[in-house]
Formats: structure tokens, sequence, C-alpha cells
């Protein structure tokens, strides 16, 4: 997105632009830190998902679980990485919708679209935020389930998840921005999106393994992008297999997270477009 405005705009104004992205971060910072009780309540729903993988986890055999690097992760271990990437999936889909809700409602959209701003930098700027509150909010959990719980996280898989998650992002950015031209164009919408990253998280592999599925559905999965990813993490985090490990899940994410960012800013474009037309931008 930041390589399309640059060659879209002279330096000066690409410039511009970009200094225009702080004003996003702190808007929405302030917005979420302005209720405080939904800001913990999100990390505190996620400690009181995983109490309850816990004592699952005492009935479950790890032995039949996948083996990453030689080894077999408990479950606990196993279902953290799953459910802390299916969360973070979930998390930023909603907010990129709600926001674009909520400018609707409060009738500052059709304001902010007439102002000098291109509409890459709008695109960017209602997803900065997530871009780095949802990679700080997966880490800081991870650290809290290692320390406090005991789960074994290799320290040198790190920085490989860290890329497999750079990866990842503009797959979900893309659908962000497709749910984002839904609720511009049908002005509803969050029913759909809460129902497709369920079936998303169903077919990652997030809580259980995906040999368990029928084996079209098991073999379809492989190229689902969540579970690519989850795929990766356990690979580096658990298995400690480093760069070696995330190689292949790399090459099938970057072509995969490519076509979502493309498709997903086409769709917000035509859906702006077309209430720009209609003159309906602001209804809600």
């Amino acid at each position: 997105m930041t390589r399309a405005l640059a060659a879209a705009l002279p330096r000066p104004a690409f410039l511009g632009e970009v200094a225009k992205l702080p004003a996003f971060l702190r808007r929405d910072f302030l917005v979420a830190w302005s209720y405080r009780v939904g800001f913990f309540s999100d990390i505190a729903s996620l400690i009181a998902q995983m109490l309850v993988f816990f004592f699952i986890g005492k009935m479950i055999d790890s032995s039949s679980l996948p083996e990453y690097g030689g080894v077999h992760p408990s479950y606990l271990e196993f279902v953290t990485i799953g459910v802390v990437l299916n969360a973070f999936v979930q998390v930023a889909l909603s907010r990129t919708a709600d926001a674009l809700r909520t400018e609707q409602m409060i009738g500052t959209l059709e304001a902010l679209m007439t102002t000098p701003t291109a509409t890459a930098t709008i695109q960017l700027g209602s997803a900065v935020f997530d871009l780095v509150y949802m990679p700080l909010r997966l880490v800081v959990f991870l650290v809290f389930m290692t320390v406090a719980v005991g789960i074994d996280v290799e320290i040198s898989g790190g920085l490989p998840s860290l890329v497999v998650l750079i990866a990842f992002l503009p797959f979900v950015w893309g659908l962000g921005l497709a749910a984002a031209a839904a609720i511009l164009t049908f002005r509803r919408g969050g029913g759909v999106i809460a129902v497709g990253t369920m079936l998303l998280g169903l077919a990652s592999g997030a809580f259980f393994p995906l040999d368990l599925l029928p084996a079209w559905i098991a073999a379809a999965a492989e190229y689902n992008p969540l579970a690519i990813a989850i795929e990766g993490f356990r690979d580096a985090l658990l298995g400690g297999t480093g760069w070696s490990g995330v190689g292949d899940h790399l090459v099938l994410l970057f072509p995969i997270s490519t076509l979502s960012i493309i498709g997903g800013s086409v769709l917000f474009h035509l859906a702006l477009s077309r209430e720009r037309r209609r003159g309906t931008l602001g209804l809600y």
C-alpha cells in the first residue's frame, strides 16, 4: 500500500501523507484507551480461555499431537499458538469493520473522505493502530504464558515467527479492507464477518490437529493462510526448527497475502467509488 502511495504521489506529497499516519494512530489509541474495561477485558478473556484449555489438556495424551522438531508438545503449548493467532485474526477484522461503522454512524466518514487525504492513506491509517497493537498483544500474551504457565517456547524461534507474522499481516489486512467494503455497501455485515472468521479458525488447526478433519477438508485446510501461519509459529517456537522450518510456510504465505491485499484494496476502492457516485457515503 505504501509503495502504491509513493508511486502515485510526488515525494513531498508522499511524505505529507505518511506524516498523517501518527494522527490516525493517536486517535485510535485514545479511543481504545477511553474504554479501559474493554481494553483489558480483551486480554482477560484470552487468559480465561487458556485456563479452560489448561484443564482440557490434562485429558489429552501429547503423543496424539503432531511432532515439531521431533518432539510432541503438550496440548496447552499446541493450542496456545493456535488461540493467539486465531484471536489475532478475529480482533483485527472486527476492529477494522467496527472502526468504519463507527465513522459512518457518528457522521465523520464523509467529512474524512472530503479532506485532501489519499484513499490509500485512509486505508492504511484505519489499520495502523492494529498493525502496532495486535503484534504487541500477541507477544505479550506468549510471554505471559511462558512465564506464568510454563509452556516451553524456543527463544531462537522468535525472529523466524516474527517474519511469518509480517508475511501473514497483509492477508488479514486484505480481509479487513474487504470487510470495510461490505460495510460501505450494505451498512451491515458484522455477522457474516464473524461466521467467516469462525470457519477460518476451525479449519486452521488452531484447536485440534487437521488430521481429525475429513480428508478433503484437511487437504484444503493446508492452504488456509491462518493454518500456514500457525504451523510456522509452532515449528519455530515449539520445534525450534529456526529459519529452515518456516521457509515453506513463507513461500505459501507471500502470494496469498499479496492477492488478499490487492483484492481487498480493489473491493474497498470500488465500494467507495460507488457510494460517492450515488451520494450515499454518509448514510448508515
